[in-house]
């Protein structure tokens, strides 16, 4: 079916006038269910417009409202969970089960969560006779990938509209459904004209025109290191604020006498989580040398747990990759590090006759030298690397370009805090500590520049501003200044 109207442009849905249609596939059927028309160069320029045209007047409604607002939001959406756990696990193939919790029910929540931050944040301080308030940045594209598509969307939207900004969003034409619908939610929550605008296309050609608009103050993009760098250069040219949550080569380094069973089946889960499209999973496990023989006996006993199969079967654990694209590149980073040396432990089961799957895959012998060791696979691949001690263990953690996440897990002892304390990623875990979505996510190096999530996502998109006063207006204004 192709959707006409589906741009929300000033408050209104209206058709894209662009000539490329957009199809969306059904990762587990190969069938293509949707199709969207992109946006046109005018439909971009309207949305920026609009954007910039409720900017004034938005970033003046008072906090309250627009925290009232962002829960009628989280409300909305709510109601459309159901369509929206369809849609996602379709176009990215998690396990219909899992989507419901991870993709839509967590996001949801985040709405009401980022609310309840915005209401308790100091947006006002005194430093000396300097007062401080923090003011929205201004428009913001927010330009999201497919593999976490709501929650990608949350993460820079909800944000953004609580510090007062006015977004105009690009989603990935690969998972477009959550965009569409959170248009819905917007429409029905009942917020002004121009405040969301929503348009459709691929990277290369909408993405890099909003990126590039004038009309646009700040970048925030999640996706490939090498868009992102792509991104930084646009935007850097014109001095844009920009947010990059980019790749990841996240090590989970496990030390002497930690519980390894827990250790190695927690790694793996973090791996094959969405089937291994996910930018912070953990995708190499470090372990001392004379641990590999016991850790492959453990592997061993759990990759046979990872059913393929339906993603809306309940006893599915492992969906299709997103596309056949990205198959063929998962498959061919697994095929070229068998031929420098890595070896798979494990059986690789048949695949189903369609989707497009690639079977929980786990390789040992892997050395720094070979490109799995330090490139992204964004499949369903763990890479298993031995250490000699714990120094050469960090350095290993350390060893990649980048810095997304990591995990540590040992003895319960002041020494594996200081282990982690040396790991050179944005957020590391303990011993399994569970996601906290309040806390800053983002990474060191190629994994990007910003912080997402808590006080520090809602941060991103305002600017400080010093206001210096003289002793009367101190004087005279301390009732108003807190």
């Amino acid at each position: 079916m192709l959707k006409q109207t589906h741009l929300l442009i000033d408050g209104v849905m209206t058709a894209a006038s662009g000539e490329q249609e957009l199809p969306v596939t059904d990762s587990f059927t190969e069938d293509v269910f949707a199709r969207y028309r992109s946006a046109s160069d005018d439909d971009v320029h309207r949305a920026v417009a609009a954007a910039r045209a409720a900017r004034i007047g938005w970033s003046a409604t008072p906090l309250a409202e627009r925290i009232a607002a962002v829960r009628r939001v989280a409300a909305a959406l709510s109601e459309k969970a159901e369509a929206l756990t369809t849609a996602i696990s379709r176009e990215v193939g998690m396990p219909r089960k899992l989507a419901a919790r991870i993709q839509v029910g967590a996001p949801i929540a985040a709405w009401n969560s980022y609310a309840d931050l915005a209401a308790e944040m100091v947006w006002e301080s005194r430093i000396g006779h300097s007062l401080v308030q923090h003011v929205p940045v201004g428009v913001v594209a927010c330009i999201t990938p497919w593999n976490y598509p709501l929650h990608q969307i949350t993460g820079k939207v909800a944000p953004a509209l609580l510090a007062g900004c006015t977004v105009v969003l690009k989603p990935s034409e690969i998972a477009p459904t959550s965009a569409a619908l959170l248009a819905e939610a917007i429409q029905q929550a009942g917020l002004p004209p121009g405040v969301f605008n929503v348009i459709y296309g691929t990277g290369p050609d909408i993405g890099e025109m909003l990126v590039s608009h004038p009309g646009i103050d700040m970048v925030s993009f999640t996706g490939s290191t090498r868009a992102g760098s792509h991104i930084a250069a646009i935007a850097g040219s014109q001095i844009k604020r920009m947010a990059l949550e980019l790749g990841g080569k996240s090590a989970a380094l496990v030390l002497p006498g930690a519980e390894l069973p827990t250790a190695v089946k927690a790694t793996l889960a973090s791996c094959m989580l969405n089937s291994g499209q996910t930018c912070s999973s953990m995708t190499r496990l470090l372990v001392q040398r004379d641990m590999l023989p016991e850790v492959e006996r453990l592997v061993r006993d759990l990759i046979d747990t990872y059913r393929m199969g339906d993603p809306a079967d309940a006893a599915t654990r492992l969906g299709p990759l997103v596309s056949a694209d990205q198959r063929e590149k998962v498959q061919a980073m697994i095929d070229n590090a068998v031929a420098a040396g890595a070896r798979s432990v494990g059986d690789n089961p048949p695949v189903p006759d369609h989707g497009f799957f690639i079977p929980a895959t786990v390789l040992s012998d892997i050395t720094p030298a070979m490109t799995i060791a330090m490139e992204e696979v964004f499949g369903p691949v763990l890479c298993i690397m031995c250490y000699d001690d714990i120094e050469d263990g960090i350095a290993l953690a350390n060893g990649t370009e980048y810095g997304l996440a990591g995990a540590v897990w040992g003895p319960v002892k002041p020494d594996t805090l200081a282990v982690a304390r040396r790991i050179r990623a944005g957020q590391v875990d303990i011993n399994g500590a569970p996601f906290n979505p309040a806390a800053p996510f983002g990474g060191f190096g190629k994994s990007g520049i910003g912080r997402e999530n808590g006080c520090h996502g809602i941060q991103e998109f305002l600017e400080p501003v010093a206001i210096q006063l003289p002793t009367p207006f101190t004087e005279s204004l301390s009732e108003y200044i807190s």
